[in-house]
């Protein structure tokens, strides 16, 4: 993904890949952790040489500090720089733990989590819940209804049915689809503002985050660098959400490159990144084949199936939030749909990475 001369500390590309909201099929699981190796090794190598180079910068110079966790289901990674390692190192630190913080409050894998314990009881009785929880849900809701559905947190039932909540990927059944979608539906989520409670007007809703929870982790961990004084970071949630602090010394923003969606160890494109977040959403990390046909986890909830025709779809906006929601609202639309509702949204470029018959994928950028 990155080779060693990239890995400089005056220009750091980062290759960014689709999300993964929930486990991948075990050829991709794979995939994934060999690129994660490979990504690492590379790190520890950088750092090594930097430690024994004799001709190393002044002491005037900014310095680059580099940390990686495993967090919800994936690898953060952040690069800082600063004239003082020790208090990078802190930074850096305390960025990681809010991420963990987050995990912990959101993920609905952990039964100890408040989203859990909303899942279980919320369609029993209202559940009173942490402010900075329900404020998200209400986010969550608004970009349901902002995008007529194609962005739903109570899919998880059918990626369940689909086997992608736990599992490869499967074709369910007639009786299961009807099941699954009977569950679903943003319009099920009764919000009270005043008491903060969440409440399901049906039995087996439930809610799922992995469509967006992974860019509000990464915009915590941007505010807690900035709340440590870091004004040049970048920020990588598994490579699929990455937000650009500030830019790296001697440069006017960070370069990140977007993965070929069919030729994995190519790069399709470029951008420049400044104060900023890239996400991207595709087919191609996780799926099942089945007749010839390719089925992925980006599901579109007002028909209870995968989206089709599009191979990925990378999303530039101001914050992590907001590009994870994005992506796979624009990937569910399609081009033409996006264009005429992208006012509707605070994207300001989305590049959608086409089937071409005859080539490998046809290039679209959308503007506003």
């Amino acid at each position: 993904m990155l080779s060693c001369e990239r890995i400089m500390p005056s220009s750091i590309p980062f290759v960014i890949t689709p999300a993964a909201s929930t486990p991948q099929s075990r050829r991709a699981t794979e995939k994934t952790e060999k690129k994660k190796a490979f990504l690492l090794i590379f790190l520890v190598l950088w750092l090594c040489v930097s430690a024994a180079n004799p001709r190393a910068a002044p002491a005037h110079q900014e310095q680059r500090y580099e940390d990686s966790r495993v967090s919800m289901a994936c690898v953060y990674a952040i690069v800082v720089y600063g004239h003082d390692l020790p208090p990078l190192r802190q930074a850096a630190a305390a960025a990681l733990d809010e991420v963990d913080r987050i995990d912990r409050l959101m993920s609905n894998y952990k039964k100890e989590s408040e989203l859990s314990r909303v899942n279980r009881d919320a369609a029993k009785s209202p559940v009173k819940v942490d402010r900075e929880l329900f404020d998200f849900i209400a986010e969550c809701l608004r970009y349901s209804r902002e995008s007529d559905g194609a962005f739903d947190v109570t899919v998880g039932p059918l990626m369940k049915a689909w086997g992608f909540f736990r599992g490869e990927g499967r074709m369910p059944t007639d009786a299961e689809l009807a099941e699954a979608r009977n569950r679903i539906g943003y319009q099920h989520v009764i919000l009270n503002q005043k008491d903060k409670t969440i409440f399901f007007d049906k039995p087996g809703v439930e809610l799922d985050l992995g469509g967006i929870a992974k860019g509000y982790a990464v915009d915590r961990a941007v505010a807690v660098l900035k709340q440590h004084g870091v004004t040049k970071a970048l920020i990588s949630a598994g490579g699929s959400t990455i937000y650009a602090l500030g830019a790296p010394p001697g440069k006017s923003a960070w370069e990140v490159e977007i993965q070929d969606p069919v030729e994995h160890n190519k790069i399709a494109t470029t951008v420049q990144l400044k104060d900023r977040s890239l996400s991207v959403s595709g087919s191609y990390e996780k799926f099942f084949e089945l007749d010839g046909k390719r089925y992925s986890h980006v599901m579109d909830p007002r028909t209870g199936k995968p989206a089709q025709g599009v191979l990925s779809v990378a999303v530039i906006t101001d914050d992590g939030t907001s590009g994870d929601a994005l992506d796979n609202v624009f990937y569910v639309l399609g081009v033409e749909r996006s264009r005429a509702r992208l006012n509707r949204f605070s994207a300001s470029e989305v590049i959608f990475f086409l089937p071409e018959s005859g080539k490998r994928w046809e290039m679209v950028r959308v503007r506003k």
